[in-house]
């Protein structure tokens, strides 16, 4: 759950998305789901030399099962927040198991 509400903040910024078929696109993410599920406006293909067929696409619903990584911008990650976050569902984790 820590990552959805982490790609929660991230609406209204830039992303890259890799997908499994080794296409990335890059747009702005406007929404994002509990199941990596996103939805991108001004999208683009990084690569339209070799998808010159997506190039005309500009506002991208993907699946989250497709998805291999999404790139961020350096400056849209607050690594102070992430691990506290972290280190709070590692305590929850061990807390439970005992």
């Amino acid at each position: 759950m820590l990552f959805f509400s982490f790609f929660k903040t991230l609406v209204d910024h830039e992303i890259t998305v890799e997908l499994k078929n080794e296409i990335c696109i890059r747009g702005t993410l406007k929404s994002v789901d509990q199941f990596l599920n996103m939805k991108l406006d001004n999208a683009g293909v990084v690569e339209d030399v070799r998808w010159p067929h997506l190039v005309s696409t500009k506002d991208l619903f993907i699946r989250g099962s497709v998805v291999r990584y999404v790139h961020l911008p350096s400056s849209a990650v607050d690594t102070q927040l992430l691990e506290d976050a972290t280190r709070r569902e590692a305590e929850a984790a061990k807390n439970k198991a005992k």
